[in-house]
């Protein structure tokens, strides 16, 4: 059922290159004439509440791609928390106003759940070692088995050539080119750098539910990461760690759920620091109920 806003956006979107596609089999079609004209699609998979973050990653995709498809699906298999996911925002009508304000041509894909998922809303099962295990797979059960069965169902029906993630997701990035390692999908992964507001703060939909006053104070998680990448080497990591831990309980507005250094290839904990890997910081934290992460390279 289309909703009448919708539907004026629908005629407006008419009136632009940009075309939305609700239904699978509408843009499998136009995918097929697209790679019998051997273009180029980039994909960027969103769960909407549309921001600058996305737009970075869609002109980047538009920079590496003939076509670029903007999916807007929130996804439920990859929430733990119900009440998480009730609140999840969903603006699919502001979403289509900022695309046609920013771009000349798109093609957005923005599916019921019963057309990705048809009778059976369940997750599929990937072996994905220990990169599951750390950080996110912790403390969010099934989160990365429901993030791989969406995006082996969209590289499916897209076909893709490339699909860009930003970094802010950066354990999730991994798993996505595991997914790719899995399945044998013909797919191109792509990492962009995180999108930042001027005060430092990762830009994520779930920050629209945080007014003006508490985004400021949670410009705390990156002026920590940043002084975790100050001081990283210059300490034991493990004092590090510990320190950072203390800075986050002697404040009052965030929650910590974790902070971590890791490897930034396999993500396993950093015990001591070896002069040929590569290390990131990651942080989880709670703004009243809603959780923020964020990242930062050590070296």
């Amino acid at each position: 059922m289309q909703f009448p806003s919708i539907i004026l956006i629908l005629h407006e979107l008419k009136k632009s290159n940009l075309q939305l596609y609700q239904e699978n089999q509408p843009l499998q079609a136009a995918m097929l004439k697209l790679k019998n004209n051997a273009q180029i699609v980039g994909l960027i998979p969103t769960m909407g509440a549309l921001h600058e973050g996305h737009l970075s990653l869609i002109r980047e995709a538009k920079r590496q791609s003939d076509v670029v498809v903007v999916s807007i699906f929130v996804n439920p298999t990859q929430f733990n928390n119900s009440s998480d996911l009730d609140k999840y925002p969903r603006t699919l009508e502001e979403d289509l106003k900022l695309l046609k304000q920013n771009f000349k041509d798109l093609i957005i894909f923005s599916p019921t759940i019963n057309e990705v998922y048809g009778e059976s809303i369940t997750s599929e099962k990937f072996e994905f070692g220990k990169l599951a295990h750390q950080m996110e797979g912790k403390y969010r059960d099934g989160h990365f088995d429901g993030v791989g069965t969406i995006l082996k169902k969209l590289f499916t029906i897209v076909q893709p050539d490339k699909a860009f993630f930003g970094e802010k997701d950066y354990q999730q990035l991994l798993i996505v080119k595991k997914l790719i390692a899995l399945t044998g999908q013909n797919v191109e992964i792509i990492g962009c750098p995180i999108s930042r507001e001027e005060n430092g703060l990762a830009r994520s939909s779930r920050n629209k539910r945080l007014s003006e006053e508490e985004q400021e104070k949670a410009t705390f998680i990156f002026k920590t990461l940043k002084e975790a990448k100050e001081k990283f080497g210059t300490k034991n990591v493990l004092l590090l760690k510990q320190e950072i831990e203390e800075k986050f309980n002697h404040q009052a507005f965030l929650e910590l759920e974790y902070f971590e250094i890791s490897e930034a290839d396999t993500l396993i904990p950093a015990t001591q620091i070896e002069e040929h890997k590569k290390y990131r910081a990651f942080v989880a934290a709670y703004a009243n109920d809603v959780r923020l992460i964020d990242n930062i390279a050590l070296n």
